[in-house]
């Protein structure tokens, strides 16, 4: 006889995992689809210029106003909203305040492209 083992069915509740960290810029991965993470993030004040020349990345703000910088403009977004960044297309991050929003792109993708530095965040951290 074959023994049943039962699952756990529980959503991801976004206001629980952004308690468990307070630390600004270190995406956390929330879940994975096929190949792509769902990370959430804090951000306040000024990233770094940097692209992803082989992937597109999305920005869904959760809580407070992100503005994205590019060479030749810009793009506010506010809760509820998201925008998707091209592949290749050099972007700067901007929070005057802190912002709490979702990053989807897939698995492997560093914060800071190919720019490195300080701001260079641990890939794969689950919360």
């Amino acid at each position: 006889m074959q023994t049943v083992q039962s699952k756990s069915y529980k959503a991801i509740n976004f206001s629980e995992k952004f308690k468990l960290f307070s630390e600004q810029w270190t995406p956390k991965v929330v879940a994975e689809l096929n190949d792509y993470q769902f990370k959430i993030v804090r951000i306040e004040g000024d990233f770094v210029w940097h692209d992803h020349p082989e992937t597109d990345e999305a920005f869904i703000v959760l809580d407070g106003e992100l503005r994205i910088d590019f060479r030749d403009g810009f793009v506010t977004i506010k809760p509820g909203e998201m925008y998707v960044v091209p592949k290749g297309v050099a972007h700067k991050p901007y929070a005057e305040t802190e912002v709490r929003l979702m990053l989807i792109e897939p698995r492997g993708v560093l914060n800071t492209g190919h720019e490195g530095g300080e701001r260079t965040a641990q890939n794969d951290v689950w919360v």
